[in-house]
């Protein structure tokens, strides 16, 4: 993994990035030197237990494993994690979390109850409820002017320094009412990104007025990771799928697909919206 520099601003901006060399089509005689995002294994840790083995971006790691932790329902706050140390390993990234011991005796009884189900083969999950697990419905106290969304649109880069240099990556951030980005995150993987932003939106009270707005589509799990850490609007600059629109509705979630200048399709609960 190597930090990039070189006076770029681009480049000083970005982690997790690593310089190759590639042959272009019509110029096969001469190699140059492009840029790749790196992926690599982060697992998450919790009290000496391996949870889970993401591939990721090596960079806003802390943010992640706060976010994932929420959004999966292992802890309800950030409080209820006492510390947490990085660590290389095994060609990867180890995550160590010290979860408070309520939450991570609630983690080991999760954990026996799918030990013990059959797995149905979906996607490697043990039972198809899992896909649907029951979401405390949220409040319609947000409000956003689709006016405000263009704006938002233009200022996505910004959050992107290893995506504009190797077009690899997803983003996602955090939109103010008025169409400002307050920050985001990027990744390799569009989930992460997610976590990443919501780990980082957890510790910021001055983030909970606004939306989530995300580069990629929008699948179930991302409509289910906003709604399990509150947040009631989510923006997708692509489609989204059946399922994401099943369970965005019945959580009261604003789900919006095809966010482009000029255009936005309201999938869900669109009282929320003005514009």
């Amino acid at each position: 993994m190597n930090k990039a520099g070189d006076g770029n601003p681009a480049l000083d901006e970005a982690v997790g990035l690593s310089q190759v060399k590639v042959w272009q089509r019509m110029a096969l005689e001469s190699a140059k030197e492009d840029w790749l995002a790196d992926e690599v294994p982060v697992a998450l840790v919790y009290n000496g237990i391996s949870h889970v083995v993401m591939m990721a971006t090596p960079k806003d790691l802390e943010a992640f494993a706060l976010g994932f932790s929420l959004s999966e329902g292992i802890i309800d706050s950030p409080a209820d994690i006492y510390g947490m140390d990085i660590q290389p390993s095994c060609g990867g990234i180890e995550v160590q979390i010290e979860l408070s011991s309520r939450r991570f005796m609630g983690l080991k009884a999760q954990r026996r109850a799918m030990a013990g189900r059959t797995g149905c083969g979906v996607c490697g999950v043990e039972q198809l409820a899992e896909i649907g697990k029951p979401l405390q419905p949220l409040p319609f106290s947000q409000t956003f002017d689709l006016n405000q969304l263009d704006k938002a649109l233009d200022q996505l880069k910004r959050f992107q320094p290893v995506g504009q240099l190797t077009g690899c990556t997803h983003a996602a951030a955090w939109i103010r009412p008025d169409g400002e980005l307050s920050g985001g995150c990027e990744d390799v993987g569009r989930h992460v990104a997610l976590d990443k932003l919501l780990g980082l939106r957890s510790q910021r009270p001055d983030w909970q007025q606004g939306a989530v707005l995300v580069s990629s589509r929008a699948s179930y799990e991302m409509v289910q990771k906003s709604a399990m850490c509150g947040v009631e609007i989510l923006f997708a600059v692509s489609a989204a799928t059946k399922l994401a629109v099943e369970v965005a509705e019945r959580s009261n979630l604003t789900l919006v697909g095809f966010s482009k200048p000029g255009r936005a399709t309201v999938y869900t609960h669109p009282r929320r919206l003005r514009g």
